[in-house]
Formats: structure tokens, C-alpha cells, sequence
């Protein structure tokens, strides 16, 4: 259970007014908000326990379990780089100790329900125009104050539902501020000579499941990086930092159905399916499409890997972008079901984006 702070009332009261002040004065979202007065984004919502939101049971499985009663609605989940926003309905839900699936027609989840601390219901006002309505939300946030994972109601969601359930898992205790820790930095990689490089090249060649390879990553002590810049050559090509861009317009023009994969500590969500409408809008590169909207900070982009994984079904190809820290930004595939294999069309387009000119002078 994540603790309440036990800073004094009028503290929170401080903090809450400035971070509405921020939001309305300079017209920002909440998680903009809150950096801009040196907090995190769950600090600053549960400053306004009390008043906007509601805290609720730290009983998350269950409580997360119970969203497929709130009818369509749209699924947010983001990392410091990119936003992912799903419409659609949670189904299919299941868990298996700390970790659970969500198995949607659209709404497709991996949930690490270890790394959740806070959870809140969020009922704010939102101007349109001229217009003013309430949204209501589910927001979940890590031990950092870092969002999880986020549920948004629409007009035509069930708001019953979402009252009832925010009614069963209120927290008797309605006190506002939570304790949070410092974000881990990064981790500093071994030095190459002390990976058993023969080994791991053998063990990658030898995969039968892409789900093999974070075990690979565990077994010999690497990061994901780290991984690629050791793996056996046919299997990867670092590529220029403009391949999400490209293959996101390609996929577009041919109406390629692919995968994007978006991640923190708590949540993998994924878009499976064809993308239409791509805009670059300064360093955002977005897909705005009806049930799929994609945000992605272009000028964050430090390394961009296209990367074979053997299977028993066959190589299986991602685009795979990373930010300065080594940190996964989101990952790319063409759409495939288990026991099939990749799709011809997805692994020429991967296999066709430009190599990045350092490594085609290196080649050359």
C-alpha cells in the first residue's frame, strides 16, 4: 500500500492551487503542469485528493478487472516520449499473479501490476470552446509518481458504471499526498569483454520465441542496446533516426497493418492494425486516426534498430526505437498471430529503411 504523506493540510492545499493555477494560466496538461512546479504528475493529482480526485483502493487487479463495465472508452498509456491512446473496450481480462492481459479487439494490454501505487478516480472540468463538461477518469501511477496507465470516459461510456465502481473502491481514508521515490537512473552497461559474447550471439541465433529474448537479456547481463550491438550481424542494422517517420507513411500509403508497441514500468499497450492519417507537427510525428492516435517526440529518437529475432515460425522483425538513455521509446512490427509468419510486405519495408550513414561508412 502506498503511504500518505503526513505533510500538513494546508502543504497540499498549497500545491493543489498551484497546480490548477499552471494548468489554467499556461494551458497545460497535468503531467506538463506538475513538472512545470517541480513535481511529478501523481504528486500533483494527489495533492487534489478530496477535491478533483478520489483515491481509491491500492486493490488493483480487481479494481482494473472491473473497466469492461465501463463500456468504450479510451485506454492512455505513455513514457517520456510518446503517448499512446487506444478507443475501444477492455475485454478479456485475466492475471496470473502480479501480471495481467487485457485481450481486446482494440484494447490490447500487458500489465505489470507490481510497479502500480496510486490509484485515482479523476473528475475534472474540461473546456471545449465555450462549452464546459466533466471528464471522468481512472489514473493509475508508479512508485515515481510516473502514470501507468490511464482510462478515459467518453459521452456514450457507461458513467453508471464508472460511479459504482469508483463508489466500491473508494479509500476510506480520503487524505490528500502520497510518498514517492526518486526515479532509478539508468543503468551503466558492462564492459563489452565481460559478456560472453560467443554465447550470447549462439543463444540469440538459437531462439525459437521472441519472448526468449528478455530472458537472454537477464541470462547474459546486458541491456537492450547492449544486446544489439553484440548480436550476431545478419540480425540487426541500425538505421536512420527518420525509420519511424518513413515506415509509419509507408504502412499508411499501403495499408500495411501493423503493430506499435508503447511502454513504462507498469504497461505495454498495443495498436494491431492498418494507420491512415500521419502528420509531423514540429518534433511530434502523430497518427491521428479514428480509435488510434499516436504521439511521438521525433527529436527524441537517439538509435533506431531494425532487429530479427528467430522463431519456429520464422524471423520475426521490429523497428525498435531508443531514447538517450538507452530506454525502449516504442517498438514496431507488422501484424502477425502466433504460429504465422511475419508478413512479406512488413519485413521488406523494415528491411528497405536506410541504414544510418554511420554504419554505411563503417560498411563501406
Amino acid at each position: 500500500m502506498l503511504t500518505t504523506t503526513r505533510k500538513p493540510q494546508s502543504d497540499m492545499q498549497q500545491l493543489r492551487r498551484q497546480f490548477l493555477a499552471a494548468k489554467s494560466e499556461q494551458k497545460l496538461r497535468n503531467r506538463d503542469a506538475a513538472a512545470a512546479i517541480g513535481v511529478s504528475e501523481g504528486e500533483a493529482l494527489a495533492a487534489c485528493v478530496g477535491a478533483e480526485a478520489i483515491r481509491l483502493l491500492p486493490n488493483f487487479v480487481e479494481i482494473f478487472e472491473e473497466v469492461p463495465q465501463l463500456g468504450a472508452v479510451m485506454a492512455l498509456t505513455r513514457n517520456d516520449n510518446v503517448v499512446h491512446e487506444k478507443d475501444g473496450q477492455y475485454e478479456k481480462m485475466s492475471h496470473n499473479g502480479h501480471v495481467g492481459l487485457a485481450l481486446g479487439e482494440a484494447i490490447d494490454l500487458r500489465i505489470f501490476y507490481k510497479q502500480w501505487h496510486f490509484g485515482c478516480a479523476v473528475i475534472e472540468e474540461i473546456r471545449r470552446g465555450n462549452e464546459i463538461s466533466l471528464q471522468k477518469s481512472l489514473q493509475f501511477y508508479d512508485l515515481h509518481g510516473e502514470a501507468v496507465h490511464k482510462v478515459f470516459l467518453r459521452d456514450h461510456s457507461n458513467h453508471a458504471a464508472f460511479d459504482a465502481l469508483v463508489a466500491r473502491w473508494r479509500d476510506p481514508e480520503q487524505l490528500p499526498g502520497i510518498t514517492v521515490e526518486p526515479a532509478p537512473l539508468p543503468a551503466i552497461d558492462k564492459a563489452d569483454d565481460e559478456i560472453d559474447g560467443d554465447g550470447f550471439r549462439a543463444a540469440w541465433s538459437n531462439m525459437q520465441d521472441t519472448h526468449e529474448f528478455f530472458g537472454l537479456l537477464r541470462d547474459f547481463g546486458v541491456s537492450r542496446t547492449q544486446a544489439l550491438r553484440l548480436a550476431p550481424p545478419q540480425f540487426v542494422r541500425q538505421v536512420d533516426n527518420s525509420a519511424a517517420r518513413l515506415i509509419l507513411e509507408q504502412a499508411a500509403a499501403s495499408s500495411l497493418p501493423i503493430m506499435v508497441f508503447v511502454g513504462n514500468r507498469g504497461m505495454i499497450q498495443i495498436h494491431s492494425g492498418p494507420v491512415f492519417n500521419i502528420k509531423l507537427m514540429g518534433p511530434w510525428l502523430n497518427v491521428l486516426d479514428a480509435g488510434f492516435n499516436l504521439h511521438l517526440r521525433e527529436d527524441k529518437i537517439v538509435s533506431s534498430w531494425v532487429v530479427s529475432k528467430p522463431t519456429s515460425d520464422g524471423e520475426v522483425t521490429s523497428l525498435e526505437l531508443f531514447d538517450a538513455d538507452g530506454g525502449t521509446i516504442a517498438m514496431l512490427f507488422g501484424v502477425r498471430k502466433p504460429g504465422q509468419p511475419e508478413l512479406p510486405a512488413w519485413r521488406a519495408a523494415a528491411m528497405n529503411l536506410p541504414l544510418l550513414q554511420a554504419a554505411v561508412e563503417v560498411q563501406a
